[in-house]
């Protein structure tokens, strides 16, 4: 979920299936996780960086909207603990890695979150994305996360699956239609490693320059995908807001 209009999410009834989904997120899940790694669209660094702060602000990062929008809160935890797990995952992986502990939650954390967790009672930690926005990079990262899965984190990638907020409307929606009928056959390919690669190759896929102008609002789904290996993947959510067909997946 990415409301570039925040305050859209519970006055414009276009937001509610979306909002729906997020507050059935953790009710859904076979277990209740006891962390969250979370990826966000809106948080980009030159190398894979965490987050370890154990109460981070939040990261008002949109700007003209109106006066309530600033003054939402999410007092979450945050979970120093699976930060540097994942910081030694993704090192013993291969990847240079980075902290800190500075920087707010941005909206791609706390508006979902706000939904999916309103007690703010699970303790979450952020990875930020690659800065070279390098699909093999981030579905390699998800795959060396993988092990925070089993040790009860839940592994979200925030982000959008059609983002191009200067093509909406009526002129949007035939694009965007054919975008996420090719995006959800890859996604769900039955073959691990032949969806891997076609994720890889997004930009392949019918009306992608559409469907992303630039590519960070995609990459989060590509390290839940690493993330979920070989288990099953599923569409779990599918909408229609702005023109755009918005699609939302589940691994395992």
């Amino acid at each position: 979920m990415d409301p570039d209009d925040p305050d859209r999410v519970h006055s414009d009834p276009m937001w509610h299936p979306m909002q729906e989904y997020l507050a059935g997120l953790v009710a859904g899940l076979p277990e209740r996780p006891t962390a969250i790694l979370l990826v966000s669209g809106h948080w980009e660094a030159p190398v894979f960086t965490v987050h370890d702060g154990a109460r981070p602000p939040l990261l008002f990062d949109y700007y003209g909207f109106p006066a309530h929008t600033y003054a939402l809160r999410w007092a979450a935890p945050g979970a120093p603990d699976v930060a540097h797990r994942a910081e030694v995952l993704l090192a013993g992986a291969g990847f240079e890695m980075g902290r800190e502990n500075a920087r707010g939650w941005d909206h791609g954390v706390f508006i979902p979150m706000k939904v999916a967790v309103p007690e703010a009672d699970i303790p979450l930690a952020q990875l930020s994305l690659r800065g070279d926005l390098d699909p093999a990079a981030h579905v390699a990262a998800g795959r060396a996360l993988a092990p925070l899965r089993d040790e009860g984190v839940l592994i979200v990638g925030s982000g959008m699956s059609v983002h191009n907020l200067r093509v909406r409307g009526e002129q949007a929606v035939v694009p965007a239609t054919a975008w996420d009928e090719a995006l959800t056959a890859a996604v769900t390919d039955a073959d691990p490693q032949r969806r891997a690669e076609r994720i890889i190759g997004w930009d392949r896929l019918p009306h992608a320059g559409f469907a992303h102008p630039r590519e960070e609002h995609l990459l989060p789904l590509m390290v839940a995908l690493g993330a979920g290996g070989d288990d099953p993947a599923t569409l779990d959510h599918r909408s229609r807001m702005m023109g755009w067909t918005v699609s939302g997946y589940r691994f395992g």
